[in-house]
């Protein structure tokens, strides 16, 4: 009996199945190398020319894009599948897929829409609730953060997008301020002026905005002096630290003492014998 009563339809051979399955690895094989070396080849050439992060975006579409050219136009004819039976089966799976996905398709979106509006860049230090650090990469479904403890954290991007980010470096300059409690028995006048020099002796404080330093308070213990410094976002930590230890140095140099906290306490019973004595005489 003929096989072919029972197989109507020729079906491929074994053959066949791996020669297909071959060119379907190499056209990857090759379509992924041929990506990167578009990718280093744009790097190289645009590094200059284009700020990282749109560099970066281009990257990412045109080492896509390479990829996907290669399935459409090479590895589906191999495995003789249409691109308008896809369209069909896609629409009915997209459906599905997108009532299970809603939170991919909202970070998304949301990616797109942090590329386009960039509140943030790569390498800004930023504060996204609670969370602290560089920013390491824009991807389309999340932002990827380091923190200032070394730690590595993935941040949806609907969460960014939605929430209140704090950037730190995104102005050219920013303050930082200390209050320096000094006693009343010193000279807040010459402990302003040793003050003032030191800033103006600091390369990295800028003198535009211009820094303040006056007598802010008449506490308790101390006159209160306000020191406002402006100085490079990416400086501010270090510049911040050396300052005030040198501000401490050099008042005690100067036999100015910071303030620190005072009580007076009377003891009853010295306090009664004083009365005693008092009446006595």
């Amino acid at each position: 009996m003929n096989n072919s009563t029972f197989f109507p339809y020729s079906l491929p051979s074994l053959s066949g199945i791996v020669l297909d399955a071959i060119s379907v690895v190499l056209i990857l094989f090759i379509s992924l190398i041929f990506a990167k070396v578009a990718t280093i080849y744009t790097q190289r050439s645009l590094k200059e020319k284009m700020e990282k992060e749109h560099l970066n975006i281009l990257n990412k579409t045109i080492y896509y894009g390479i990829i996907t050219l290669s399935i459409l136009l090479f590895i589906f004819p191999i495995l003789k599948i249409e691109a308008s039976s896809l369209l069909v089966a896609g629409g009915v799976v997209g459906i599905v897929i997108g009532f299970a996905s809603q939170s991919i398709v909202g970070n998304l979106i949301s990616g797109i829409f942090l590329m386009i509006e960039r509140p943030v860049k790569i390498g800004d230090q930023i504060n996204i609730e609670g969370n602290y650090g560089f920013v390491e990469d824009i991807n389309l479904v999340s932002t990827i953060m380091r923190t200032y403890d070394g730690l590595y954290i993935r941040v949806p991007n609907e969460t960014v997008f939605t929430t209140n980010i704090v950037n730190f470096v995104a102005n050219s300059a920013r303050r930082f301020e200390y209050n320096v409690g000094v006693r009343y028995d010193d000279d807040a006048d010459k402990a302003i002026a040793i003050i003032e020099d030191l800033i103006e002796a600091q390369p990295l404080a800028l003198k535009n905005p211009v820094p303040q330093v006056f007598v802010h308070e008449l506490a308790d213990n101390a006159v209160t002096i306000l020191v406002r410094i402006w100085c490079p976002p990416t400086e501010w930590y270090s510049v911040k630290m050396e300052m005030l230890w040198n501000i401490k140095k050099t008042l005690e140099e100067n036999e100015i003492e910071i303030a620190f906290p005072q009580r007076t306490v009377w003891f009853a019973n010295e306090l009664s014998l004083k009365t005693k004595d008092e009446n006595i005489k």
